[in-house]
Order: C-alpha cells, then structure tokens, then sequence
C-alpha cells in the first residue's frame, strides 16, 4: 500500500489528480464550517446534537450539523435521489432501457434526472429542517424571511456538494459522494482521540483500567476493520469450461475461466437502504409534533422504536426490538440488491450460448439452480457480516463510551479506502504499459 502511494506521488499526472482531490476536500471542510444565513451562533452553540436523528447526520456530514452549515445535510439528498433513480430503472420500462441502451447521452440524461430529484428532496429535507429546530431558538426569528434563507442556505450548500462529488468523480480518483462521506466520518477520528486520551489519564492521574479499555477497543477496532476488509475483497470462483469451437476458418481451443462472485456484491448499499428505512418514520414525526419525544401514544412509541437505530436514550427494549428488525431488513436488501444486479438465468443462458459449462454441472436449467443456490449461500453470509458489524456498535451505546464511529463508518471508510487504492493501482499499470509500448 505504502510503495503505491510512494509511486502515485511520483508520478506528475497521478499527482495533478491526488492534489485536485485535496483541493475539493478543503472546500468541503470550509464550508462545514460556514453557518447557512439567519442562524443565531451564541444560541446554536449551546444545543447538542450528538444523539439521535440529528446525531447520525452531523457523523455523517462531519459535525456540518451541528454547527448548521451549508453543508448540514451533506450528499445524502444526492445519494438517496441516486436510489430512487436507480429503483426506478428497475421498475420504469423506459427508464431501464435509458439506462442500458442509452450510451453516453442516456447516462447524460440519467444525470439529470438525479440533479433535479436531488434539489427537490433538498428542498424538502431543508424546510424540515427549519421546521424541526426553528422551536430551538438557534434562528435569529422564526419569520418567512429567515426561512426562506435558512432553507436557501442549505439547498445552496448541497449543490455544491454535488458539484464538488461529480468533480471528484470525473477528474479524481473514486466515487466522490463515497470520499464526501468518507472525509466527513474520518475528520470525527480527533474526538475518539481525544476519548481514549481522557480514559487514559484522569483527573487523578494515570488509569491503568482506561488504559486496558481503550487498548482492547482499539485491538477490536483493528479485528473489525481485518475482518471488513477480507470480506470485501473475498469471494468465490465458479470454474467455467468451454469447448472447442470454430471462429470464423479457425478452431479454437478448450478454454478454463471462472465466474467471482463477491461475498459482499452489495457493498454497504443494503445498510444504507436499512438505515434510511429505519429512521424516515421519526424523521417524518417530528416535522408535525412538538416534542414527540416526551409525549406518550402509538407515535411516540413509533418514534423511539425509529431513532433506537441511533440512540441509547430510549432503553434495552426499543434497541433489542430495532436491532432484531434492523438485522432483518439488512439481510433482506442484501438479497434484493444482490439479485438485482446478478440475474443466474441470465448469466446461464450467455454461458450455455457461448459453448461453455461448469464442470459436473449440466448446461440450462441445473446451471441457474447451482448458481443460484451458490449466490444465496455467500449472500446469506455477507448480509448476516453486514447486519452484525452494523449491530454491534448500535448496543455499545449503552456503555459509557462515546466513541463516534459506528459500524456503517466502519463499512463506508473500508471500502472507499479500498477503492481508492485499487484506482491507484490500475492507473499506475496503465501508465507502465503505456510506456512500455511507446
């Protein structure tokens, strides 16, 4: 890792690339701390948003939130109108045709549609954002005016984001609403810091016990992220043989190949699909009742068993009921999203036209029934690591730690750092073979 980062530096058109990506990230940390226009800092300054709904957005939006940024609401409007989209397309005859057969100018249009659906549910989240906190008193007033420009402010900043996470894209290196979101969630790793610190050496002086605490949760840290990070990159081989066939006036011979399939062909989308399920119920709630949270009735009940997700406030039985359903709807997106993407029958029918069969296994019929049986075997398994690593930090709440890194932060940093090693890499091949044939 460590020579690929030393060659990527050396070379001037990687690094062009490497010193634009940190340019984008700069921005993106100045405006964190840019507050949108109308809001009252002396007053914001003295709420807290570290639990809950709010609490899981300011992780995300690397504590934008908190400060109520321009930047308050992240990419997640960008991110979830790339779902919706995307769900669309698998349901919309036309829009999957746009998508498969449209080329660039589909791809085009597809972008556009996911601009405009971005800046709506931006519009959307920013008014009930206003709405939420405007009985906060962080607001210089609650008039139409400041509305207007709060809920400006913060549409403002998610184009932006959106801008700079297509920049990134385009002229970077990796997804750039994965590195967005990935900066946002590293830049909480000083407050960790400074949690072991504080565990370490009290005000009594030195504490042997927070010292084996904040050892034994980094060695579980380390373990965890091992455990990510051969999960992401195993997976299965499904041997394929092809018979000898004539192409054209030649014959060409047997052929051996292989099918990977990944344990974790989902990525970390279900548990943001599981995520997103969870908590739009107490998002939609609070918009329309004051202080939810102290009343009692079906919607409050509702709304602890919603924010459980993200909160320790509301007791073992919310959490153990919400872990349990959480689990669930993560091992159940797993499998949409992996057999939306992987069709067994399609791909046995391109192996049964291409001449080709899986040794012991019969071409047709009995090919989709082993590859299907095989796809839900591995996919069980990931959707089970997925659930359990976005788990167990959901129950570590209710110890005294206050570390903020949870196991979807855990899932997303993996995975963007191994995505951008791996872009590093094959354009560090790329240019040695370039200049091994010029």
């Amino acid at each position: 890792m460590f020579n690929t980062i030393k060659n990527a530096i050396k070379t001037p058109e990687i690094r062009k690339k490497l010193l634009y990506l940190l340019l984008l990230i700069v921005i993106f940390r100045l405006g964190c701390y840019i507050s949108v226009p109308g809001v009252d800092l002396v007053s914001l300054s003295n709420q807290t948003h570290s639990d809950g709904i709010a609490g899981l957005i300011d992780l995300i939006s690397g504590g934008a939130f908190s400060r109520f940024s321009i930047f308050a609401m992240s990419v997640t409007p960008y991110i979830t109108a790339s779902i919706v989209i995307q769900l669309l397309g698998m349901i919309i005859p036309a829009l999957e045709q746009l998508t498969k057969e449209g080329g660039e100018e589909g791809r085009r249009k597809i972008n556009t549609y996911t601009k405009l659906l971005t800046i709506v549910l931006a519009l959307v989240e920013g008014l009930g954002l206003y709405l939420s906190y405007r009985n906060y008193n962080i607001f210089t007033n609650t008039g139409f005016l400041t509305g207007a420009l709060v809920v400006c402010g913060l549409v403002t900043g998610t184009s932006i984001l959106m801008w700079l996470s297509q920049q990134m894209t385009t002229k970077g290196l990796g997804n750039g609403m994965s590195i967005i979101i990935f900066v946002g969630i590293i830049s909480r790793l000083p407050s960790a810091v400074t949690t072991f610190w504080s565990m370490t050496v009290t005000d009594a002086g030195f504490s042997t016990t927070g010292f084996l605490l904040s050892l034994g949760i980094i060695i579980g840290a380390v373990v965890l992220v091992a455990g990510v990070v051969f999960v992401q990159l195993a997976e299965r081989r499904i041997p394929v043989q092809y018979s000898k066939r004539v192409v054209g006036r030649k014959m060409v011979g047997a052929q051996s190949t292989h099918i990977p399939l990944k344990l974790a062909m989902a990525g970390v989308m279900p548990v943001i699909f599981a995520s997103s399920f969870m908590t739009f119920p107490a998002m939609i709630i609070q918009l329309f009742v004051k202080d939810i949270a102290t009343k009692s009735g079906f919607l409050a009940l509702l709304y602890k068993f919603s924010i459980a997700t993200s909160t320790s406030s509301v007791g073992w039985g919310y959490s153990i009921t919400n872990a349990v359903v959480y689990l669930l709807l993560i091992v159940g997106f797993t499998f949409f999203y992996t057999f939306a993407v992987f069709n067994p029958a399609e791909v046995s029918s391109n192996i049964k036209k291409n001449g080709g069969f899986i040794p012991g296994i019969r071409a047709g019929k009995p090919t989709t029934e082993y590859l299907t049986s095989v796809i839900t075997k591995i996919t069980l398994f990931g959707g089970f690591f997925l659930a359990i690593i976005a788990i167990i930090p959901m129950l570590l709440r209710f110890t005294n730690l206050n570390i903020t890194l949870g196991g979807t932060s855990i899932l997303i940093v993996v995975g963007v750092g191994l995505e951008v090693m791996q872009k590093l890499e094959s354009q560090l091949a790329m240019r040695h073979y370039k200049g091994f044939l010029g």
